[in-house]
């Protein structure tokens, strides 16, 4: 096919560029990758390059290689994502190969971006794809935008793409971040925006990035605005406790250099080995580590000892870190409480309220939507408490028939009914006699029962059917319930005044999806089974992706479900976005390029785009192509789509696939 005239015109411009004398700042840049395009790498301006993808199995090496930073690093690219989407770019992360190991792009528009190579898997290397903002990025280690007829080969000079590197605590590339788009202005001063969000979002990456990795030093923050430090954190320095550097952000790496600290190459295992934060500083390390208590900002000035310049530095302290001049032991008993939570401002306050009523004799109400985790709180209360060596005795009144709620409950003396066991039965309210009862969806409680149970409350006995004489109980009544009481009261279905004796005091569960500590949950739900399956599986970082951005209507129950049957159904020694159920699988995950990748030709990497609701004929003849081509073996079709064997079934039986010999059997 004869080349377009302004690929043409494109070739041309190139062949000229070697001709000359170099450019100036991006412009340089540009023809500096030419050049390496063709004295370098050989490759021809004219001839096309259609996008290359590495295989499934070398992009799952790539992904886990970027595992860490895949993690820290998915809530800054959907941020990014969700600016830039409504004006039709596409956003890439690679890693510092080129590789791209995290995707977001519109779904309409898969097989452009597939035939493009703005697609998971895409290698963007400069030796492949030529001049580009990711390539070139990582030969320049510079952020730069690639705009239209920048690009080497002609088969990309519809594109305008803009990337940031981001680099690793000891100024080693770790990653690229792009965006891209199919459609701009002529004009490359149209993407200075661009250039500029994509720099910030880089930094906000890395730096994250560094304050997990270094979580558990001493961190010293430095900007020259008072007001900013503690927001901007420019200047990132982490510093054992005698004061040495053990890394710096890119911004704290050039501050270092500016002071004419250098420092050794970033392969070296330990590049600042040989720096104390006095040699920035006028200040010794004692007062560094004590800025916390100097002011109540929490911010310290500083001159730099050798320009003289005053910086303003704030210290995040490591979480072990003591403050004071003696330790305060830690109160062990609280350990169940505080299993329930990390961070999240919500769950913090009720835990600290729960610690403070544990051993208080009043009966407690626990709130919360089906699945919230109230049986869990209700038990942490038991087990932090004075009650912890005593019965914890859970009923579920929603489950338990209505014509044994009675029996159950307050037990019966020998022959007090036809069927009754002839030594009678201790119920269960007696059972948890110096413990805790937990009664969980009280509201469904029979109005009958909620009078016999008022009674107890009161007077801390129980009388057994049958029973003359009613037997003393000590006991706590945690209860639970995920409906209104009070409609409940107001539509007479439950005692006003057995609702006061329940609610000493209430506990309230948020939903799952308003959590700030989900990937707390689950991790510590992952670990929990796996744990009970001997400890062998990871949860891998596109897997932990899906999960955060699953919105979990079934709250924590969902998502223990969800990780046991992941853990069920994956193979080998990991679990990925593709072992998860088909429902955790939403937006940019439902597809098997997020999981067990395969390379992206439109046989393989559009099954799974539909929902389920919705099949179309396209995916359901895909799926049956690939099910001929590996003549019905269901294990080669899954390694293939990177997908487990069951969610193969699933979705043949969901778009109607039949194996020929089932066909002939009916």
């Amino acid at each position: 096919m004869t080349a377009s005239l302004s690929q043409r015109q494109h070739v041309e411009t190139i062949l000229e560029s070697l001709n000359r004398p170099g450019g100036q700042g991006e412009a340089a840049i540009i023809e500096r990758s030419w050049r390496r395009c063709i004295d370098r790498y050989g490759l021809d301006p004219a001839r096309p390059t259609p996008a290359r993808y590495v295989p499934g199995a070398t992009l799952r090496e790539h992904q886990d290689l970027a595992d860490d930073l895949l993690q820290v690093a998915r809530a800054g690219v959907e941020q990014l994502y969700r600016q830039v989407a409504p004006l039709g770019y596409v956003v890439l992360l690679t890693d510092a190969r080129g590789i791209a190991v995290q995707f977001l792009g519109a779904k309409a528009d898969q097989r452009e971006h597939q035939r493009t190579g703005l697609y998971l898997g895409a290698d963007w290397s400069e030796a492949h794809a030529g001049t580009c903002a990711v390539g070139t990025c990582i030969h320049e280690r510079s952020a730069l935008t690639c705009h239209h007829s920048d690009h080497f080969s002609a088969h990309h000079i519809r594109l305008t793409c803009t990337a940031a590197p981001i680099f690793d605590p000891h100024g080693r590339l770790l990653a690229v971040l792009d965006i891209s788009a199919y459609q701009s202005p002529a004009t490359k001063d149209s993407q200075t925006f661009a250039l500029q969000l994509v720099k910030y979002t880089a930094k906000m990456i890395e730096d994250a990035y560094f304050l997990q990795r270094y979580g558990d030093h001493a961190i010293v923050c430095l900007d020259r605005s008072r007001e900013f430090v503690q927001i901007n954190r420019r200047y990132l320095l982490a510093i054992e406790e005698d004061g040495s550097l053990v890394a710096a952000n890119t911004a704290g790496r050039k501050l270092l250099r500016y002071h004419e600290l250098p420092l050794p190459e970033a392969s070296e295992a330990r590049p600042f080995r040989a720096w104390n934060i006095q040699d920035l500083l006028d200040a010794e390390v004692d007062e560094v580590l004590a800025i916390p208590q100097h002011s109540d900002d929490r911010v310290q000035a500083f001159h730099t000892r050798r320009h003289r310049e005053i910086h303003f530095a704030t210290l995040i302290e490591p979480p072990r870190r003591s403050t004071g001049g003696g330790t305060q032991a830690r109160d062990t008993s609280l350990a169940p409480l505080e299993a329930l939570a990390d961070d999240d401002p919500s769950m913090r306050d009720t835990l600290t309220r729960a610690a403070r009523l544990r051993n208080e004799p009043i009966n407690i109400l626990v709130i919360g939507e089906t699945g919230t985790g109230k049986e869990r709180m209700a038990r942490a209360l038991h087990e932090s408490s004075r009650r912890h060596d005593k019965p914890f005795v859970a009923i579920n009144c929603a489950a338990m028939p209505e014509s044994l709620i009675e029996s159950e409950l307050f037990g019966y003396e020998p022959g007090s009914f036809t069927g009754a066991r002839s030594k009678g039965m201790k119920g269960l309210i007696a059972q948890a006699d110096g413990g805790t009862l937990f009664l969980d969806e009280i509201g469904d409680m029979p109005l009958q029962l909620q009078t016999r149970l008022l009674r107890v409350l009161a007077e801390q006995e129980v009388l057994p059917i049958g029973a003359s004489r009613p037997l003393k109980v000590d006991l706590r009544v945690v209860a639970a319930t995920h409906r209104d009481l009070r409609e409940l009261i107001a539509a007479g279905r439950f005692r006003e005044d057995l609702f006061y004796r329940l609610n000493g005091a209430s506990l309230r569960l948020p939903p799952l999806r308003e959590r700030a500590d989900k990937g707390y949950l689950i991790r510590r739900i992952f670990t929990e089974l796996n744990q009970e399956r001997g400890g062998r599986t990871r949860l891998r970082g596109d897997a932990m992706s899906a999960l955060l951005a699953y919105p979990w209507p079934g709250n924590i129950r969902e998502l223990h479900n969800a990780l046991r049957y992941a853990l069920a159904t994956g193979d080998g020694n990991e679990v990925v976005v593709g072992d998860l159920p088909e429902e955790c699988l939403t937006g940019q995950f439902a597809h098997p390029g997020a999981g067990r990748p395969s390379a992206p030709a439109s046989e393989s990497t559009t099954i799974g785009q539909v929902p389920a609701a919705t099949p179309r004929p396209l995916e359901q003849d895909l799926l049956y192509r690939s099910l001929c081509r590996h003549q019905w073996n269901v294990s080669a079709v899954a390694r293939e789509l990177g997908l487990s064997r069951p969610t193969i079934y699933r979705r043949m039986k969901r778009l109607g696939i039949v194996p020929p010999n089932r066909q002939m059997q009916t």
